[in-house]
């Protein structure tokens, strides 16, 4: 349930009262008036996706401008054989409205049915991957604007394919988002493909306009793990950190997945695993990948396991040359977790969803413990099943989608304020 207002009202005073109870009742108002007010949550969908030129089925989260503005992509829908959209949402007046920004051609084009958001890259262009087309494997992709003013209601944005995944050592089927280091080379996963066909990490470096792909790593299927299908995070070392929902210890069937890190050498990238999940009672299936604090800490979450099977919310501490594995919070085994990476705020509280019951919830740090507080339970009119990450504005403020669900049945974007 979302968090109730807290009323206090003041009837039929007897001005008669002892001395005594009018000492009581001073102090008694001068503690309310120093304790914070719970305030209701207050849940808008910003769009209703149709399945038309808009698309449907959004997997993946938004994106900010700095205008205020919200991006996203569609998995499928768009008017080009449900290849999937990039949109645009933008206030006007009281509500919000969605631009197709792209539309996806499907096999042989620019990409289709992308499971990935799309972010800013140092240039001010929309970057994002596409599991499917392109040569039929997936493509790593660039939007940019048009050049001059758009004159009319719908200006299509540009796509530069930066890179197309041949299937081979190279990878296949990009579903994580991207990022970039400070020299402006993108890093990602692949979810198959590589030297044994389990998945890999790449890089993309820019020569002259000319992007070209390295595999810094490629999963072998064991105990290093398997399928990742999350992107990667980086430290101020340069390292790398992720999560494989598959592999390591065969406690689970394929194994209950890991966290893993990769470090660069002047020889090349190591991977060292400095987590294998074993189910219960700490976690399994971490289809979501990791989010890094200040201190080099990571944060995750799993889809199940746990001690209540429904999946758990986890921190990795490092400790020298090792890692502290702590669960900060195990989620209820009605049915299946998050499947998506954590957000955290400024105070260190952190915000995910569940699949089933679809639910968004936060976890406040208290007392050396964590408060769980569901903040919206989805009805199906205003979505379900969400699956994308959230993000905050600077008020507070909630953002993210549905897969499913909304007035169409094809998902929806919404808002969350506290």
């Amino acid at each position: 349930m979302a968090q109730q207002s807290i009323a206090v009202s003041i009837f039929d005073i007897n001005l008669q009262v002892r001395k005594t109870t009018l000492v009581a009742w001073a102090i008694l108002v001068a503690i309310l008036t120093v304790i914070p007010t719970a305030q209701a949550q207050s849940f808008t969908v910003l769009h209703t996706f149709t399945g038309g030129g808009d698309g449907a089925d959004p997997l993946a989260g938004l994106t900010f401008d700095r205008a205020g503005n919200l991006y996203g992509t569609a998995h499928s829908g768009g008017n080009n054989g449900s290849a999937g959209t990039v949109f645009k949402l933008k206030q006007s007046g009281s509500g919000w409205l969605l631009t197709p920004l792209y539309e996806f051609s499907g096999q042989g084009g620019g990409g289709a049915n992308p499971s990935s958001g799309v972010v800013f890259g140092p240039d001010g262009s929309l970057y994002g991957t596409a599991s499917a087309g392109g040569s039929g494997y997936g493509t790593v992709y660039k939007l940019q604007p048009p050049a001059s003013a758009c004159k009319s209601s719908i200006c299509f944005w540009t796509e530069t394919v930066l890179y197309s995944f041949a299937a081979g050592t190279d990878g296949h089927q990009p579903t994580g988002n991207l990022i970039f280091d400070p020299a402006g080379n993108i890093y990602g996963t692949t979810q198959a493909g590589g030297a044994s066909g389990n998945g890999t990490v790449f890089k993309l470096t820019n020569s002259g306009g000319i992007w070209s792909e390295s595999v810094l790593y490629s999963f072998a299927g064991g105990q290093d793990g398997n399928q990742p299908t999350d992107g990667v995070v980086m430290n101020n070392a340069g390292d790398l950190f992720g999560t494989t929902p598959y592999g390591g210890i065969n406690n689970c069937q394929q194994g209950c997945g890991t966290v893993f890190e990769l470090t660069p050498s002047d020889s090349g990238w190591s991977e060292q695993i400095i987590y294998r999940f074993q189910g219960a009672p700490d976690a399994q299936r971490p289809y979501a990948g990791l989010i890094i604090d200040s201190a080099g800490n990571l944060y995750g979450a799993s889809y199940e396991g746990g001690e209540n099977g429904g999946g758990a919310v986890f921190e990795l501490s490092p400790a020298g040359s090792s890692w502290n594995y702590a669960v900060l919070y195990n989620l209820s085994g009605s049915d299946n977790g998050p499947d998506v990476r954590l957000t955290m705020d400024s105070s260190g509280n952190l915000y995910d969803t569940t699949i089933s019951p679809s639910t968004i919830f936060e976890l406040s740090p208290s007392g050396g413990g964590w408060i769980y507080t569901d903040l919206h339970d989805f009805s199906g009119n205003d979505g379900i099943y969400p699956r994308g990450s959230l993000i905050l504005d600077g008020e507070g403020n909630l953002y993210g989608t549905t897969s499913m669900g909304g007035a169409d049945g094809q998902g929806t974007a919404w808002e969350l304020t506290p």
